[in-house]
């Protein structure tokens, strides 16, 4: 078992030529930057004399475990990308930590962040999941980091679903790459609370093939400078956004002239066919048409009155000035009602 320690750094030949006649202890307590990554280093073990430590590379190695780094109160970069580790935790004292890299561990849940306030990159693609499961993220973690967080990498996760992430209003490049995410919708509200945005990355994610994918980003987003690795043209940015004032204000029209126009009508019909106004030169030609249609035939060869045809003589004519036409809805669709009518069908008084 290969342990990171003091003995280590000490066996070291690029630090023994840098020590040259220098006593160990009083080298160790100028040490800024420490390099042992791909040295099958299994655990960390006491670096304390690393008080001045700034950067930690320890990728591509065999840590299960985030241990004794409760020293390191300076340092800003860590690298442990690529080894087995199951858990994010005993980082709180590192209260100056800005990039944290954990790619290709074994960590099944973002969590363990809480107090971090100076952590501006989270590299965290490409967990070894069990089969079938997602990344999770810790509700806690997500509001610590809200403030700070800027580059957030998630890449190749499972994910599905990020609403979550909306509360990390200060993001400025996301990557989500070779994921499961597709509610489009829900995409357009996060990216709209995501002001500060200008890189992301969504390749290979099912919401990639839904249809104005682009386009809907485009304009949801609008300080996105690159989208999937392609450079955003400012004016197909001001085309898609003049697109789309242009289609909002004919439906706002639209929609303004639907509310507005049945208030001007009393019923159903008046609406689908006006207010019909009948002047009494035209009502009594009605009564004319009505009076003269053709009749039935008697025996006699005697033209008969219809039954139920209205005989005008039979109405006085005081009556006669108080009548009006009570059913419009006899009207030809499109006939003009101060026309007389050219088919009459029925008439009510």
């Amino acid at each position: 078992m290969v342990r990171l320690n003091v003995d280590l750094i000490a066996k070291s030949s690029i630090h023994i030529k840098n020590r040259r006649d220098e006593p160990l202890g009083q080298y160790l307590k100028k040490l800024t930057h420490l390099n042992f990554s791909n040295k099958n280093i299994e655990n960390i073990d006491d670096l304390s004399l690393c008080r001045k430590l700034t950067v930690l590379y320890l990728y591509d190695n065999q840590i299960t475990q985030i241990c004794n780094l409760s020293f390191a109160s300076n340092l800003t970069h860590l690298y442990l990308q690529n080894n087995n580790i199951t858990h994010i935790e005993n980082l709180s004292s590192l209260q100056r930590l800005s990039k944290l890299y954990l790619g290709g561990n074994c960590i099944t849940v973002v969590e363990g962040l809480e107090g971090l306030e100076e952590l501006q990159e989270l590299h965290i693609e490409s967990q070894r999941l069990p089969l079938g499961e997602k990344l999770l993220f810790d509700p806690r973690t997500l509001h610590s980091l809200s403030k700070s967080l800027s580059v957030f990498n998630v890449r190749n996760n499972g994910i599905d679903d990020i609403k979550e992430l909306v509360i990390l209003r200060n993001i400025t490049q996301f990557f989500g790459e070779d994921n499961k995410i597709q509610n489009l919708k829900e995409l357009e509200l996060i990216f709209s609370q995501w002001s500060l945005l200008w890189r992301m990355d969504l390749s290979r994610n099912p919401v990639c093939n839904k249809p104005k994918y682009r386009d809907t980003i485009i304009m949801t987003c609008k300080t996105l400078e690159v989208l999937d690795g392609k450079d955003i043209n400012e004016t197909s940015r001001q085309f898609l956004m003049n697109w789309k004032a242009s289609k909002e204000a004919k439906k706002r029209i639209k929609d303004e002239r639907l509310r507005s126009a049945p208030g001007a009508f009393s019923n159903p019909v008046e609406f689908l066919i006006g207010k019909p106004r009948v002047p009494r030169k035209h009502l009594e030609f009605v009564l004319d048409k009505a009076h003269n249609l053709p009749s039935s035939v008697g025996d006699q060869g005697v033209r008969q009155p219809l039954p139920g045809r209205l005989d005008r003589r039979q109405i006085h004519g005081n009556e006669l000035r108080h009548l009006s036409l009570k059913k419009p809805q006899f009207a030809l669709a499109g006939q003009d009602v101060s026309e007389p009518p050219s088919l009459l069908t029925q008439v009510s008084l």
